[in-house]
């Protein structure tokens, strides 16, 4: 495991839009279809908006439907940490990053073989990176 990132909430504020800092460091959530990687067909790597650790491949994104990128494993298991959410009246499991404790959504048990998990993910809490060898 890479050494965590700690920043000061100011270095992040500096550090990100006013959104990114609302999701990933606030526990936000983006409304549905508005991110800019709900659709993305592109090949490549998903890393974390606020450290670039490398997080979920384009191979194991999925169409959930439900607004949000969907994954159905992170690129291994020690990229994300999962813990307990129980705010608004109901307990989901949260999704953060590993290397500097961003909150990038929350992990479903419904989602496609072979894991059957859905990892939906707020794109601004994302940054993608296209393969090189993809053209489309």
């Amino acid at each position: 495991m890479t050494e965590k990132i700690k920043k000061t909430e100011e270095q992040w504020k500096k550090d990100l839009t006013e959104e990114q800092y609302y999701v990933t460091r606030e526990k936000g959530t983006e409304r549905p279809f508005t991110g800019k990687y709900n659709d993305n067909k592109e090949k490549g790597m998903y890393k974390c908006v606020c450290c670039g650790e490398e997080l979920f491949s384009s191979d194991t994104k999925f169409e959930s439907g439900t607004g949000w990128p969907s994954f159905y494993k992170p690129t291994a298991g020690d990229m994300i940490k999962e813990e307990v959410d129980r705010s608004h009246g109901m307990a989901r499991t949260e999704v953060v990053c590993s290397k500097c404790g961003a909150h990038l959504g929350h992990v479903f048990p419904d989602g496609p073989r072979p894991t059957g998990l859905r990892y939906c993910i707020n794109s601004c809490a994302l940054d993608f990176e296209k393969d090189e060898g993809d053209k489309e």
